[in-house]
């Protein structure tokens, strides 16, 4: 029984894994969001144009990475990209 439960642990999705606040993890994840949220069309506000990344990268900039992270995670979940995990790298990085 008890090698059951620690199979379910290990299978748990990230977004329930705490991964504590800091500059790296903010910075992963607005670069996941400029990576992956850029619309390619004209006059579109997203990727790295988009506001409410421009305020979380400042809150990270500030050094505070909490308030930066629970922006980015909120952002992502809005725009239904899942929240990547603390091992993500974009392609070329």
């Amino acid at each position: 029984m008890a090698i059951a439960i620690a199979g379910i642990v290990l299978t748990m999705p990230v977004a329930i894994a705490e991964v504590p606040p800091s500059k790296a993890r903010c910075d992963q994840l607005i670069k996941y969001f400029d990576y992956y949220g850029q619309s390619r069309g004209e006059g579109v506000s997203d990727g790295a144009r988009n506001m409410t990344r421009i305020g979380a990268q400042s809150d990270c900039d500030k050094g505070d990475y909490q308030t930066g992270i629970a922006i980015m995670e909120t952002l992502l979940r809005a725009k239904r990209m899942g929240i990547p995990g603390p091992n993500w790298k974009a392609l070329g990085a």
